[in-house]
């Protein structure tokens, strides 16, 4: 705990009041871990892990995710849900499914704390890698060799424009037309970029972006703006804002999923499993969800697949088909 507090806090002072002890302890535990390894883990002119320092980092993460989710197992064994849930997903899921976990998890579980950290599906793949979080909402499949992932709901793509606009004609966007318009688009070679340019190239046309983002959710913030137009999942346009803007369907541009990611290996905590009952059951509730998100059967059984249950003692996007 104290070199992870020290790698996150960036010196021993921070770790120590980051773990309410005094910085002799810290060092003291540092010295004694470095000692049993025989080797140095920080470096002490500049507060820095060397390369043995990041990889003990990296191991204890794990080892303490563990210990967490044992901690936990024991406690719900008495019916109660203790402890932290780290749940990361990427921006344009996390809007509309932080609020719903927010709305629902607080009143089962009282002593269950929920941390939220949005970022990109690369980003997650590697802080689900380093257990830094726990679970992940993201796009699939998901790069990284070290997940095991289950398909959550399937998600329309399409071109945001104002209501009104001439391209809102109910028909499907030719992309050749796509040059023309001043588009945000996301950085070259991530996943949905790859898959823009594709369907551009089918097309015999290539992107021209006005600008280009690493964030979906930031993308879709400054098309609100009115910024320009952008290509987004259905998840990103808010309800409060149908009536002025619409998700026009493109020519050859196929729906995503998004999925939920684990680690591959180690057993998730009861925390993690009440989490996962509570995301399968509001993924899947087709009046909480957007406009154009529609759940895939896998989902239905996420949590039977990641352990007992928690607590146990064993066209245009404007509406819903």
């Amino acid at each position: 705990n104290a070199l992870v507090a020290i790698a996150e806090h960036g010196s021993f002072s921070a770790a120590a009041d980051a773990l309410a002890t005094v910085q002799s302890n810290i060092s003291t535990h540092v010295k004694k871990l470095e000692r049993e390894l025989g080797t140095v883990l920080v470096d002490r002119a500049t507060g820095e892990l060397t390369e043995a320092g990041e990889l003990v980092v990296n191991r204890a993460r794990r080892v303490v995710s563990e210990l967490d989710a044992l901690t936990s197992d024991v406690t719900a064994l008495s019916h109660e849900v203790v402890g932290t849930v780290r749940l990361g997903a990427i921006g344009t899921a996390a809007r509309w499914i932080v609020p719903l976990l927010l709305d629902e998890v607080p009143g089962r579980h009282p002593m269950l704390h929920l941390v939220f950290v949005e970022a990109t599906g690369l980003g997650l793949d590697a802080q689900l890698a380093l257990g830094q979080v726990d679970v992940a909402v993201m796009a699939l499949p998901a790069s990284g060799s070290e997940v095991r992932t289950i398909p959550l709901f399937r998600e329309e793509l399409g071109l945001v424009v104002p209501r009104g606009h001439p391209l809102d004609t109910g028909e499907p966007v030719d992309p050749a037309i796509l040059p023309e318009l001043p588009l945000m688009l996301p950085l070259p070679g991530s996943s949905f970029r790859d898959e823009l340019d594709a369907v551009a190239r089918a097309a015999g046309v290539a992107l021209r972006p006005r600008a280009e983002m690493d964030s979906l959710r930031l993308i879709a913030t400054l098309t609100f703006e009115g910024c320009g137009f952008s290509i987004l999942p259905a998840g990103a346009l808010p309800s409060f804002l149908e009536d002025s803007w619409v998700l026009l369907p493109v020519r050859g541009l196929q729906p995503r999923v998004v999925g939920v990611a684990q680690r591959r290996r180690g057993l998730p905590g009861a925390p993690v499993r009440a989490v996962l009952d509570i995301l399968t059951e509001v993924v899947t509730d087709e009046d909480r969800t957007p406009h154009g998100v529609y759940p895939l059967a896998g989902s239905r059984h996420m949590s039977q697949s990641s352990g007992p249950p928690a607590g146990a003692v064993t066209s245009p996007v404007t509406a819903k088909p």
